[in-house]
């Protein structure tokens, strides 16, 4: 402890403890907590406008678009506006998993306003589209060559291994300014829990705040999923376990899922490091391993009171 104290104040006696620290340890730390921040929020928006406790940004299929789009990137070398990868870097990945992402959105409300926007028909859509993206990045991982299958298939398995500073000071204005303008919205998200006929009656433009929080929360999710793979159950998970702690309040509820889902994956990342250490897990197995039972004991939980 000693010895991080001095490193982080800059008076570090050995130089490459120092880069460790500064340029591999901390940004995969600042990378973990921004990941959980932004899927957690992602999730806890979600299943207010859905008013439904499975809500995810796997749900509508924001994840599959990103992680296609994403792929696309990596396996062709050229984002969807025909720029090189090049010059561009990651920026041109991130680019394109929000592109695919919005019109993964997209077109699931498109689907569910034919069917006057039922939450069902959302819901529903939201699978369909997002097999159809997966069905997109197999078909990427069938016809790349062993070069890019392999950048691919490590990427899939969800990782920070990618972890700069470069990345960071993108992602945290993104991050910070999309959660500053989603806490104005806790009234509204409130009165989305109770019904959109309440949240009328009590003068919530309901379509407004839809559409504005999906794309905030897409735009978080999906440039996050393009620098870290796909991750998941922390959207899931994290605004579970917060409103057992702090209640159903979004003005709460909001900040102590950011919390909690950089607090789980950070241990999960720890995790990862350490169970088979040298050798690194990809995370997204370690959130998938605690995940997917929590997944299940929500579906076999019985409570009409749920959101109260």
């Amino acid at each position: 402890m000693p010895e991080l104290l001095a490193i982080l104040s800059g008076r570090a006696s050995d130089e490459m403890t120092a880069y460790i620290v500064y340029e591999i340890r901390l940004p995969r730390m600042v990378m973990s907590i921004i990941t959980g921040v932004s899927l957690a929020c992602a999730g806890a928006i979600m299943q207010a406008i859905l008013r439904n406790p499975l809500a995810d940004p796997f749900t509508l299929g924001v994840s599959s678009g990103a992680a296609f789009g994403a792929a696309l990137a990596i396996v062709a070398g050229t984002s969807v506006f025909g720029i090189n990868l090049v010059s561009s870097g990651q920026w041109m990945i991130a680019l394109n998993a929000f592109v695919f992402g919005c019109l993964a959105v997209g077109a699931v409300y498109g689907i569910a306003k034919l069917k006057n926007s039922s939450t069902t028909v959302l819901l529903l859509a939201g699978v369909a589209i997002g097999q159809l993206f997966s069905a997109g990045v197999s078909g990427l991982k069938f016809f790349s060559n062993n070069e890019a299958l392999k950048d691919l298939v490590v990427w899939l398995m969800g990782g920070f291994w990618g972890a700069k500073w470069q990345v960071l000071h993108i992602l945290l204005p993104l991050v910070i300014i999309s959660l500053v303008l989603l806490l104005k919205y806790a009234w509204d998200l409130n009165s989305l829990c109770a019904g959109e006929d309440v949240a009328r009656t009590l003068g919530v433009n309901v379509k407004q705040v839809r559409w504005v929080c999906l794309l905030l929360v897409t735009l978080m999710a999906s440039v996050t999923i393009a620098f870290t793979g796909i991750i998941g159950f922390i959207g899931l998970v994290a605004p579970h376990i917060s409103r057992i702690i702090i209640g159903t309040d979004y003005r709460f509820l909001l900040p102590c899922s950011c919390l909690m889902g950089a607090l789980l994956l950070l241990l999960s990342d720890t995790a990862a490091r350490m169970v088979l250490s040298p050798i690194e897990i990809p995370v997204g197995i370690i959130t998938a391993l605690f995940g997917a039972p929590f997944f299940v004991y929500l579906l076999l939980k019985k409570r009409k009171d749920y959101w109260a």
